[in-house]
This record gives C-alpha cells, structure tokens and sequence, in this order.
C-alpha cells in the first residue's frame, strides 16, 4: 500500500487512540474532462482572409496555384559582376577609333598638304549671275597651254607652239543633291551667243577672256550657276596620268593621226601620258567629228578618276603622294573654290570613277552646222532646254533629257 492508503485504513480502524484526527487534508483537483479529438489537424499556419484556418483542400490547393508572380530567387551575397568585358569593350572601341582618325589623317592630310603649290585663276565672272539651285556645278576645261613645256616635249606630244589660248574639252560636273552624277561634255565647236563678242563657237570665249569669260558664257546660255572651276593643261595632263601608271583604254579600231602624233592598234591597250593626250586630243581621224572627240575625253576621264581613288593607289602611300603631288601641280583651280569645293570636287570624281555618274553630252541638234564660225554644232533648243532645267531644279536622272 501506498502512504495515503496506510492513513485511510488506520482512520478506519480507530488507530489513534488519543483521539486525535489527523488534520484533513485537501481534495485532490477533478481530473480534467478528456478533450475531444479533432478528425483531421489543421496545419498550423495557414488561414485566410479573415484569419480563420483553411480546410485541407483549400490548404492543398493554395499551394498548387498559388496567386501573383513566383518569388525571385536572391541572388548569393558573393556574386559581384565582373567589369572586365566592359572595359575590354571600351578598349577596344578607342583602338577602332584611333585607326579610324589615322585612316582619315591620311586620306585627307596628303592632299590638305599639297593643296598650297596648286595654281590659281580669276574665274568668276562679272555682272549678274544666275541664282544657287540645288546640286553643284564645276567647269573642268582642258586647255591647249604649253606653258613650261620645252621645244622637244611639245614636237613629243605633238602640241606644235601655236601661241593662242584654246580649250580642247570642255565639261561640266553635275552632282545633284541625290541620284546619280553627270559628266556632261560641251563640244568645243558648239555656236553660242559670247557675252560682248557675238556668237561664235564655245571655246572662242576662253581665247577672248580666258576662264571668266568661259563661265560666263556657260551660265548666260544654259541658266546655271558656276560652283566651281578646273582646269588643266597639256604638260599637265600627262604627269597625271603618269603619275597613276597610265591608263587602259580599248579603241576599236587603229587610229593614226598625225596631228595628234597617235599611232596607235585596236583593242585593249596600257596608255602612257603621251599616248593619252593624243587619244583625247584626235579628232580629224574620227568619223564623229568633235562629237567622238568628247566620247573619247569622258571615257578617260572617268578611267582616270578610277585609277586615281583605286585601293591599289590609295593604299601605297607614295603613289597616294604622287598623285596628289602631280595633280596639284597640274590643275588650276578659280579663286573662289576653297578645300572644301575641292574636297567636294573630289568626291563627284569618285562617282565617276566608280560609276555613279552617267557620262552624257548637251543634246545636240546639229552636228555640222554652216555658221558665219565655220562648222559648228547647234544644240537641239526644245531638248538642250529641257536638259537645262532639269539640272536648275537638281534632279538626279538626266539620261532622260539627254
């Protein structure tokens, strides 16, 4: 037995004989009633809205579609970006750009340097001018000067020493605000109205008044204004063409004519400057006249242009000076074209060269015209009209007019 059980039976039993009672002792506390056991526990944690707890299935599908984006992942305390490819990058553009700088240094410092020992003309003319119209307009004339050239290098080239002052070519630089450029040939014998002298063919106006009075002339007979001026002579004319290794030209048929000192095969054949003036410079050995004359003179002008701004002679950097030497030796530009006109001159010389420009002549009506001047071409007046203000309003398709 317990020790609760010993007192319970020894009260019962009157084991205290003094009659004394043991001091009563508290009841024992009621056991608490059993809880009743829930069916299913409720997770704990988990209540909605109002706060009361969610049923399993509630619970269960909370989870399976939970409401809102997926929480982003932290990212580790440890992972710093890497600046390295940012700053390789950076590197690497500077590189590109200073290749850039030196690339354009060099193309345009070497002629920037020989752009001072270029002669210069008075070839603006007087008086009233024509307005601007869009696009630009250079003259490019080629005259019979022998200045500089001795005795035997004018019997070479078979130059004669005729004294006169004369353009064998005459062409005119169209480049229209956008399309397509134009070289545009006027032949020397076309019959014109000169300011102060009458009508007389073309290339009078240059022995009359030299390059002034040439602009002029052009700009009162076709309405445009006069951008810019070029002119080259003989002497200068085969140092240029030398001074790109010559130029390949294909004739089809022989030429012999002695005037031009030109005797030359048919076919595709290498010219040297000597060979070049004459094949530009012959004219009674052409059935065409004047008119053959000027085919022959853009065709090597644009071949000229196209060696000139090859790769092959821009990238050897002392045929690159050559040619920028020889060429500011050369050509005689007007007084009012600045860098930025030659630069721009330049530029219309690579749309020949690379065949962005149409090669054209002024429509002509008449090639063998009997004028007080002699045998003249007449320009045909509806179409060389048209031609005109089709380039006063600088549009970029003349094959149309031509």
């Amino acid at each position: 037995m317990s020790g609760s059980d010993d007192e319970d039976w020894l009260y019962r039993r009157g084991a205290y004989s003094d009659g004394q009672e043991p001091a009563e002792r508290a009841p024992e506390p009621a056991p608490e009633p059993p809880r009743p056991r829930a069916a299913e526990p409720t997770p704990v944690g988990h209540y909605d809205a109002d706060g009361d707890p969610l049923r399993t299935g509630e619970y269960r599908a909370s989870r399976t579609a939970p409401s809102g984006p997926p929480p982003r992942a932290p990212e580790p305390r440890s992972a710093v970006p890497s600046r390295t490819p940012r700053r390789r990058g950076r590197r690497g553009a500077r590189v590109l750009v200073l290749i850039l700088a030196l690339v354009l240094v060099y193309l345009l410092g070497i002629p920037l340097a020989t752009w001072p020992f270029m002669p210069r003309t008075d070839a603006a003319p007087t008086g009233q001018r024509p307005p601007d119209s869009p696009g630009f307009v250079y003259v490019l004339a080629g005259s019979d000067s022998r200045e500089g050239m001795s005795t035997d290098e004018q019997n070479k080239l078979g130059t004669g020493n005729d004294a006169g002052r004369r353009t064998d070519t005459i062409m005119l630089l169209y480049v229209p605000p956008s399309g397509r450029a134009a070289l545009i040939s006027v032949p020397r014998d076309s019959y014109v109205a000169i300011p102060g002298h009458g009508k007389n063919k073309i290339n009078a106006a240059y022995s009359f008044g030299g390059a002034p009075l040439l602009v002029q002339t052009i700009e009162q007979n076709t309405g445009l204004h006069v951008d810019g001026y070029v002119e080259v002579g003989f002497g200068g004319f085969v140092n240029v063409v030398d001074a790109v290794g010559g130029i390949e030209m294909c004739p089809p048929t022989a030429i012999k004519d002695r005037d031009s000192n030109l005797d030359i095969p048919a076919g595709c054949q290498q010219m040297d400057g000597t060979t070049a003036l004459g094949y530009v410079r012959m004219r009674k050995a052409d059935p065409e006249g004047d008119l053959g004359r000027a085919k022959r003179q853009r065709e090597m002008v644009s071949a000229l242009a196209k060696k000139m701004l090859s790769p092959a002679t821009v990238a050897l950097p002392w045929r690159w000076w050559g040619v920028n030497s020889s060429t500011s030796k050369a050509l005689t530009i007007g007084d009012d074209t600045g860098p930025a006109g030659f630069f721009g001159l330049g530029a219309a010389a690579l749309k020949v060269g690379t065949g962005q420009a149409d090669t054209l002549s002024v429509p002509v009506g008449n090639a063998n015209a009997n004028t007080p001047a002699g045998s003249s071409v007449l320009w045909d007046a509806a179409r060389s009209k048209a031609f005109f203000e089709a380039m006063k309003r600088g549009e970029g398709d003349l094959k149309q007019y031509a």
